[in-house]
């Protein structure tokens, strides 16, 4: 009982102390370091290949992550080992590790090969190690400074073990040292090991939490020191469900944090956009904002003009280096240079709106990671980009100084597809939903005209009749500011003729309309394939496309946690098109064939009709999302409704003898 005693005492003295190390670290090191790992963690024996007999050409062994975090920071020990099975899996031939040199210390353990026993060093203190410092996103105007080292493991072999690992320290001085860590079981085919292992001091508040098909994992303490442990071999991840929106699918995964809620990330970041938005006196914004002043005393013309302002004089350039990942630059200085990422632009289009008198405010979002996120533990880390939201007779307006372009007025505007926003108050915030609504208008909105009145065989003038709302109209009209006209007319024959080969097109037109709408023209003429049905004795045209049965159906899942999620709808969204073909003899002894067809499918309002009215035979379609999920439970008899209605074709029957 002694021993163990000591062991446990004394293994609380080497945590404390790693702890107390990371607390004093050097920082700010372009260059990693090299030597073994830190005194608090567990190096693990290297375990025996799992039995896979469908293992992939790398067959994951060893898949070890330890943290220690306390109120400074994090650190962070990655341990991939790893078997080639197979000749593909020599294409894996490189180890790196990216870190930001202001905010990270990385140190290298091992990069080492396996062979027959035998164990050979690729490490060798850095003297195969290259050190870039990599914009990977620079064509994307990203700029963020992070520093990349890479080793290309010379004479790998299938059949090798390869042993890697290495820490990284991090510690976020503008955010008060909180951090957090995130864990997923993310791999191919059976792991030998798996293991989790995290450490924290009495007094740092962190809290976890685990996602289904996680391992339930162990709590013990020694002396001060708080352990999180999980240790499992011959573990397989959890399958995601397909079609399943994004929350449903985060899957064998735990989350840690040191941030007390939402709150404390509103309430750390708020300051830095209130200084950051300060205006001087002398500055040559402030003629512009006079401007605007000038023009219109309603505060929505003022908010859209602004914001205009700030998309069309400032472009985008994201800057992450230095204190740039989170600090924004000041809004005299984006002005003044002219660029600015999310957070200049957020802050310049701040100033020039205090200036004009309307309530706005700072708020953060995730652009890719938002459904869910209310359920998730909060971290700074969660959001990836950062507007305004203003508010105007009580309605809120989110402006997005990143986009270009808008045009129209405020109201025009459509609430961003991010779910859940953060707004950053000197007092803390919770986070507040986004809310989208159905669209009222079609985004896409076509009519085809055909005048087959002249006769079956005969050549028939068509016109078709585009109009685009929303961002796609938005992309269209950046499109016509960039390119010659002729390229985009070049451009859009091409594509119309590549899908509609038995159209002859002749002439083009399009523009967009100062409220944003943009509007496409095709005209010429149409060679209509009349086929003889033998079994009716009578020609038929089928409009082309339609009765193939092609249907985007809603995918049967495999068992697996979440299984019975709902399905993920797009939402908004809203199309409509009709086409129209005049008939000869004013329609007499004609009749249609096709879909007529009313109701709600797949969280969508659906209607198709095929009637013929005054002479003209009319096939018309809707489809307008309502929801952004279907349940479960209605996939199965959606399914069998949109095989159906893809099934009927649109067809046009002469009379006989015609």
């Amino acid at each position: 009982m002694r021993g163990v005693w000591f062991r446990g005492l004394q293994g609380a003295a080497v945590a404390v102390g790693s702890i107390a190390v990371l607390a004093g670290s050097a920082w700010a090191d372009e260059k990693p370091s090299y030597g073994p790992p830190a005194r608090w963690v567990q190096v693990a024996e290297v375990p025996a290949p799992p039995e896979d007999d469908q293992a992939p050409s790398n067959q994951l062994l060893l898949n070890d992550n330890q943290s220690q975090h306390d109120n400074t920071g994090s650190a962070y020990y990655v341990r991939r080992v790893v078997k080639v099975l197979k000749p593909e899996g020599l294409q894996g031939g490189s180890r790196s590790v990216t870190w930001d040199p202001v905010r990270d210390k990385v140190t290298l353990h091992t990069l080492a090969i396996i062979r027959d026993g035998r164990r050979i060093d690729l490490l060798k203190q850095g003297q195969d190690v290259l050190v870039l410092r990599r914009e990977k996103n620079l064509e994307r105007a990203m700029l963020d400074g992070r520093m990349s080292a890479t080793i290309q493991i010379k004479d790998l072999q299938v059949g090798d073990v390869v042993d890697w690992s290495y820490t990284q320290e991090h510690r976020e001085a503008l955010l008060d040292g909180r951090t957090n860590d995130f864990e997923n079981m993310a791999w191919s085919g059976v792991a030998g090991r798996f293991r989790v292992r995290l450490l924290w001091p009495d007094g740092t508040p962190l809290t976890w939490r685990t996602t289904p098909g996680f391992p339930q994992p162990k709590l013990s303490k020694t002396g001060k020191i708080n352990e999180l442990m999980v240790d499992v071999a011959s573990v397989k991840p959890p399958k995601t469900p397909i079609g399943a929106p994004a929350r449903f699918q985060r899957l064998g995964a735990l989350e840690a944090t040191t941030y007390t809620g939402w709150a404390d990330i509103s309430r750390l970041m708020a300051p830095l956009y209130a200084k950051a938005s300060e205006l001087s006196a002398d500055s040559s914004l402030r003629p512009e904002i006079a401007a605007i002043a000038a023009a219109s005393a309603d505060p929505k013309i003022r908010a859209f003009k602004a914001l205009q302002l700030v998309e069309d004089k400032t472009r985008y350039l994201f800057l992450g280096m230095g204190d740039g990942g989170y600090k924004p630059a000041s809004a005299n200085e984006t002005w003044a240079r002219r660029f600015g990422d999310c957070k200049g632009k957020t802050v310049l289009l701040l100033a020039v709106l205090r200036e004009l008198g309307v309530e706005a405010e700072p708020v953060l979002v995730s652009t890719t990671g938002g459904d869910g996120l209310e359920e998730r533990l909060p971290s700074a880390a969660l959001f990836n980009h950062v507007l305004v939201r203003a508010r105007i007779a009580g309605r809120s307006y989110w402006l997005d100084g990143t986009r270009s372009g808008d045009v129209g007025d405020i109201d025009g505007l459509r609430p961003p597809p991010f779910r859940w926003a953060l707004p950053l108050r000197a007092n803390g915030a919770a986070l507040e939903e986004i809310v989208q609504t159905p669209l009222g208008k079609p985004d896409t909105d076509g009519l085809i005209r055909i005048d087959a009145s002249g006769g079956l065989d005969k050549p028939a003038p068509i016109t078709m009749t585009t109009v685009i709302r929303g961002d796609a109209a938005l992309s269209f009209a950046r499109a016509l500011r960039t390119a010659p006209r002729a390229d985009i007319e070049r451009g859009l024959k091409q594509s119309t003729s590549s899908t509609m080969s038995w159209v002859n097109i002749e002439k083009i037109d399009f523009d967009v309309s100062p409220n944003g709408e943009a509007r496409i023209t095709l005209g010429g003429t149409a060679d209509l394939d009349w086929k003889m049905n033998d079994d009716l004795g009578v020609r038929e045209f089928h409009i082309p496309g339609s009765g193939s049965g092609k249907v985007s159906a809603f995918p049967r899942r495999e068992p697996g946690p979440n299984s019975d999620a709902p399905f993920m709808i797009a939402f908004p969204t809203y199309m409509a098109g009709v086409v129209e073909i005049v008939l000869p003899g004013k329609g007499e002894g004609f009749s249609v064939k096709g879909p007529n067809w009313t109701g709600v499918l797949a969280s969508r309002e659906v209607s198709k009709t095929a009637v013929i009215k005054d002479g003209v035979a009319r096939f018309s379609e809707s489809n307008r999302s309502l929801a952004r999920e279907l349940p479960f439970s209605q996939a199965e008899e959606a399914n069998k409704t949109l095989r159906r209605l893809a099934g009927e074709p649109q067809i046009v029957r002469a009379p006989k003898g015609m």
